[in-house]
């Protein structure tokens, strides 16, 4: 199992041969070195000199350098059975798709220019410690179908080593807004009780006065998963990423990884960064209005000095299917955070269920007894 493995990940991702034997070198995850499986020869990453990160400015880069970046040849090829669009080299002739292992149809597949990653976060936690976080995180699901855990328990020869590519943006923004302010008072009502007796009472109301104003906020790394393969929910309960840690883009560490392209352009993935700036943008607005509600009617913002980059994080990534239907896991290489789709087994919902009506039903005649 080990050996068709590594086969299919050397037809789908990046290798670089080893000097010694020719053989696949592999990026070591957590290491300086590439290691070769076949002659054990460990071959180190040239350490390139610390440089700041690089932020290109948005709209200067859509308007006049897109053309003048860096570019890279890529084939993509859609699996029929998850819909998921996988990166191969441009020369590959068979592979499996890495999301859910059906054979993919390579003659079919589309080859495209797109823009280099500047950055990367490597590979730091591997199969080995991945494949034991998912046997955890697997163990710990409630009402999940025994198939899970077994399959948790023989999964590593199936985790898929991916480098998945993201956006991050950076933008100060200028939103003014309208709404209103309430304002909670009380007041003394009177009313009669069950026994016919008067009584009294206090009771909130509240005073609504119109609100406007400006708020200010600045946002750095934004980060929207840029491919189409993988549930944008799923992909974003693996943050956080510890971005400060970012190197300069290097092939060396993608060698024997499969690496995804870009599906959402940097446009599109712009306005998604919007989407997840706006509860920070309306929590600023609620605070500026104040009172003791707050009730917002609009909020107009201007994004400001808009930059970003195009970078690579690390995902181990697993499937299996049950009842015709593919779930997929996901586990952050670099912190160690599982994420996962799960199906639900109806008999243990309802054992529970029943069990916690019969456990009802006997303290209720068990209490009336007493009576």
């Amino acid at each position: 199992m080990a050996n068709d493995f590594s086969e299919k990940t050397a037809d789908t991702g990046n290798t670089i041969k080893c000097k010694d034997c020719g053989g696949n070198l592999k990026y070591l995850p957590g290491t300086p070195f590439l290691n070769c499986e076949y002659c054990g020869a460990k071959n180190d990453i040239a350490s390139e000199k610390s440089a700041p990160v690089e932020e290109l400015d948005f709209e200067s880069f859509l308007n006049e350098k897109a053309h003048l970046e860096d570019k890279q040849e890529i084939s993509t090829v859609k699996c029929t059975n998850c819909a998921a669009s996988t990166t191969l080299k441009p020369n590959v002739t068979s592979s499996n798709c890495p999301y859910c292992d059906t054979p993919l149809v390579v003659q079919n597949a589309s080859t495209s220019s797109i823009i280099k990653p500047s950055h990367l976060l490597p590979f730091k936690i591997d199969r080995k410690k991945s494949t034991q976080l998912f046997v955890e995180w697997a163990g710990g699901l409630w009402f999940a179908p025994s198939k899970i855990k077994e399959y948790a328990q023989h999964s590593a020869e199936k985790l898929n080593g991916i480098y998945m590519p993201y956006w991050t943006y950076d933008t100060n923004t200028v939103s003014s807004y309208t709404g209103m302010r309430g304002t909670y008072y009380y007041v003394t009502e009177t009313y009669t009780d069950n026994q016919g007796k008067s009584q009294t009472r206090q009771v909130r109301k509240t005073n609504w006065f119109p609100a406007s104003g400006t708020v200010y906020n600045d946002f750095d790394d934004v980060l929207i998963v840029s491919s189409k393969s993988l549930p944008e929910k799923l992909a974003n309960e693996l943050e956080p990423w510890d971005l400060h840690e970012l190197t300069a883009y290097n092939d060396n560490y993608l060698s024997g990884f499969v690496t995804e392209s870009y599906q959402v352009n940097l446009k599109e993935g712009f306005e998604k960064a919007k989407d997840r700036m706006q509860d920070k943008i309306y929590s600023a607005v609620r605070a500026d209005i104040g009172g003791d509600e707050q009730q917002v009617t609009s909020v107009n913002s201007i994004y400001n000095d808009i930059t970003f980059k195009h970078i690579l994080l690390p995902v181990w990534l697993s499937s299996y299917k049950y009842e015709d239907k593919v779930y997929r896991f996901l586990v952050n290489a670099r912190t160690g955070e599982v994420q996962g789709e799960r199906s639900y087994f109806a008999i243990k919902i309802a054992l529970l269920v029943i069990s916690i009506v019969a456990v009802v039903g006997a303290i209720i005649y068990f209490a009336s007894q007493k009576q």
